[in-house]
């Protein structure tokens, strides 16, 4: 059976297991195989992984028909990894629901479709490089946007885990923990959620980007300081 999200639902264990990966700091990628079970594949120390339906590929997506053979390859060029498919497959490969037509450059987050299997790149040095460079170089782009005062300590409390002292690999908080936090229920948050999507332009982001990356233009705009998230 594929699965398009490899971390939903995820175990105790299993996001245990991620979460040690994303100590180390090195690139790695998720997927779960035809039984469900969650795989993670590192990328440090190679510089080529192969993606398909045989079993000599690096990441074998063993039960999704639609995988061709030999599907799609990630390599590093340049201290970045990239994906292509270059004809490799019969379906074609897709980056956030975007069909690729030539190599790709990989961001963190970054959700590949390869038939009807997900495989999430991560890649928590990239995630603590932008933040470091965010806190030396202060606030950029654009004057943050007005909010009201329900909407601002949401943003404060989706941005916290993302915190001095906490993994520069953390994930935004979610729904239920914002909910808890501010005593509120998790339709509110919710709903102040879309309007902070809009009023960051963020509400075109592939869903399993938009948080993050509302989180992020917050922390680079000014909207949420450091030091409110102690």
């Amino acid at each position: 059976m594929p699965y398009l999200s490899p971390t939903a639902d995820q175990s105790v264990s299993e996001l245990k297991s991620q979460i040690e990966l994303e100590r180390d700091g090195e690139p790695f990628v998720v997927h779960r195989d035809a039984d469900g079970t969650q795989v993670l594949t590192m990328l440090a120390r190679r510089e080529r992984i192969t993606i398909g339906r045989e079993e000599e590929a690096d990441v074998w997506i063993a039960g999704d028909k639609s995988v061709s053979r030999l599907h799609a390859e990630l390599s590093r060029i340049g201290g970045d990894w990239v994906v292509s498919d270059d004809g490799l497959s019969r379906n074609g490969t897709y980056v956030n629901g975007e069909r690729l037509t030539s190599r790709r450059r990989l961001s963190d987050r970054d959700l590949i479709r390869v038939g009807d299997t997900g495989l999430l790149f991560r890649d928590p040095d990239q995630v603590k490089e932008d933040a470091i460079r965010e806190l030396t170089m202060g606030p950029t782009g654009d004057d943050p946007p007005e909010l009201g005062e329900t909407q601002r300590k949401v943003l404060v409390a989706l941005c916290r885990p993302l915190g001095a002292g906490r993994s520069f690999a953390a994930t935004p908080a979610s729904n239920t923990e914002i909910a808890d936090e501010l005593f509120i229920s998790v339709g509110a948050v919710k709903a102040n959620l879309r309007v902070l999507f809009a009023k960051f332009g963020v509400e075109d982001e592939p869903q399993n980007r938009k948080r993050a990356a509302l989180a992020e233009r917050a922390l680079s705009r000014g909207a949420v300081l450091p030091s409110e998230l102690d």
